[in-house]
């Protein structure tokens, strides 16, 4: 294992929690240099573990296990055991971070909420990721990101009006809401050096975290009653914004601010339109977004997806191919900013993964190692506490870890 020389290095992170919310945002920490624990249960891991596509020569592990868990330590702790919990106990005293996505007042049951671990450790930054948040009338129930989702308007904004909302094919809802908490524990992190070391928690619901992402139906909705609906492929109110078909596919032009607009208009030869003065501005362009919609799919509709690109890239204007991941990797954009790296896993096999984003000039994240077998690393993370061998086994004995 490497060293880390990431602008996180010397954090060290405590991931309490399974599956995606709060592991995807340990994994993030962790790719940025933290030092990640992560605890899981000795009897099958994190779930996560057995999700989408499965490697068999390692166990029949998910590939996804390998991403969202790499750069962390495998350690194995029963909670319910009095033992396990002294273990966590300790590992939370020497920690900066706590990132645990249980429900609410789990932890507080089993001992190891945020009262007691603070009290030995006053600096402790604790994310919490949960459904609904640590209060309110919906705290108690379950919550996922599917739920979130809906709760917080993306559902029903998604797809196109005359059919029901889809899902985004992604767990889109997890990963914002995890996103949200590495913010927030890093603003707590620099309040704590600034004003005197005192922790603090950092509360994420799922579904708030997507309904922060809802731009302007929040006034629209307070100011008209305006209620933003399902308008499939394009975006209402800013002109032109939608997918095209051409001959062979489709594209994505992002026609909309004013000066791209005339360049467009000119590109597709329609310079009637790019001329006139009251489509100079995006209000004017609104009531007639049907006429340039028309117009523009009448341009594609005889050309290629790359005759078109050609013409609209020329002319500055933005536009692209809807990408699928096979695309991605033979994309000459995509290879120049090695976004796809590769890697030996557990039986030296080549696997492909994303790469680290974003990019820091002096301090970037990395792929130090892949998601671990479990509790690969106990052994060494208790004798770093202090235990000695014979404590080790007794405990394996005991069925704490």
């Amino acid at each position: 294992m490497s060293v880390s020389t990431g602008p996180l290095a010397g954090v060290k992170v405590l991931e309490l929690g399974t599956l995606i919310a709060g592991p995807f945002a340990a994994r993030f920490m962790g790719e940025f240099g933290a030092d990640v624990i992560k605890i899981e249960d000795p009897n099958g891991g994190d779930p996560l573990r057995k999700w989408r596509k499965l490697y068999p020569e390692v166990g029949g592990t998910s590939l996804w296990w390998a991403v969202q868990a790499r750069n962390k330590k495998s350690v194995t702790v029963n909670l319910k055991s009095p033992d396990g919990k002294e273990i966590v106990r300790r590992l939370a005293k020497e920690a900066d971070i706590v990132v645990e996505n249980f429900r609410p007042g789990l932890l507080e049951k089993l001992g190891l909420g945020y009262e007691v671990l603070s009290a030995e450790n006053p600096g402790l930054v604790m994310v919490r990721l949960s459904g609904y948040g640590q209060t309110g009338p919906y705290r108690d129930r379950p919550g996922f990101g599917a739920i979130a989702e809906s709760m917080g308007g993306l559902r029903h904004i998604t797809g196109y009006p005359d059919l029901p909302p889809p899902r985004i094919g992604i767990s889109i809802g997890d990963s914002i809401a995890a996103l949200h908490g590495v913010i927030g524990a890093l603003m707590a992190l620099h309040h704590r050096q600034a004003n005197g070391g005192k922790g603090q928690v950092v509360d994420v619901a799922l579904y708030e975290a997507v309904f922060n992402m809802m731009e302007s139906v929040v006034p629209e909705y307070g100011v008209y009653g305006m209620i933003r609906e399902r308008t499939g492929a394009s975006l209402p109110g800013i002109v032109p914004s939608n997918t095209y078909p051409c001959r062979d596919g489709s594209i994505v032009i992002g026609g909309n601010s004013d000066p791209i607009f005339k360049r467009l208009m000119f590109a597709i030869g329609r310079e009637d339109l790019g001329n006139d003065p009251t489509l100079a501005s995006n209000d004017g362009r609104v009531p007639r977004t049907r006429e340039i919609d028309d117009a523009i799919r009448v341009w594609l509709c005889t050309r290629s997806i790359d005759e078109a690109l050609a013409v609209l890239n020329a002319a500055d204007v933005p536009a692209g191919r809807i990408y699928s991941v096979a695309d991605m990797f033979t994309d000459p954009q995509y290879i120049a900013r090695q976004m796809i790296q590769h890697f030996p896993w557990q039986d030296g096999r080549d696997i492909a993964l994303p790469n680290v984003t974003p990019k820091l000039s002096e301090t970037p994240g990395e792929t130090r190692w892949l998601g671990p077998q479990l509790g690969e690393h106990t052994d060494e993370v208790l004798r770093s506490l202090g235990y000695e061998p014979d404590e080790i086994a007794r405990l394996r004995a005991n069925n704490a870890i």
